[in-house]
């Protein structure tokens, strides 16, 4: 990440780059894993892995929240269809199995596992809204 940081000033448009090349080479790895696995696979690795990672990563970094609506529209383009309610679905609820089976002990495994929840929701508004629009 400091690599991102040392570049912001001097290289601007550069580090936007970076960014979007992240985002970029995930969607492509994810058409991989459609022709290979499936939608569902392709889904659940782009949207439960990455774009979960990605907005957390841009509550904490405006780089990242920069490039947030791009990465939604992308998946909203390589996801569209009535499949996507069925796909969040099952996201969803692999993130509620998945917090059901953490240890109460393991209060920092919880909060995280309900912060993806809380996370996905706000994704799934976006990816299911009828139009994006700027604020």
């Amino acid at each position: 990440m400091a690599a991102f940081g040392a570049c912001i000033t001097s290289r601007g448009l550069a580090v936007v780059a970076r960014f979007e090349d992240i985002w970029h080479e995930q969607c492509e790895a994810a058409k991989t894993i459609k022709a290979r696995y499936g939608d569902q696979a392709a889904f659940d690795y782009l949207v439960g892995e990455k774009l979960l990672q990605f907005t957390s990563a841009a509550k904490r970094h405006p780089e990242f929240a920069a490039q947030l609506p791009a990465f939604v529209a992308k998946v909203r383009q390589m996801f569209f269809g009535a499949n996507m309610d069925a796909y969040l679905d099952a996201l969803e609820a692999q993130l509620i199995e998945r917090a059901h089976d953490v240890d109460d002990e393991d209060v920092e495994v919880l909060v995280a596992d309900t912060s993806d929840l809380e996370s996905l929701r706000q994704i799934a508004d976006l990816l299911l809204a009828p139009n994006l629009g700027i604020a």
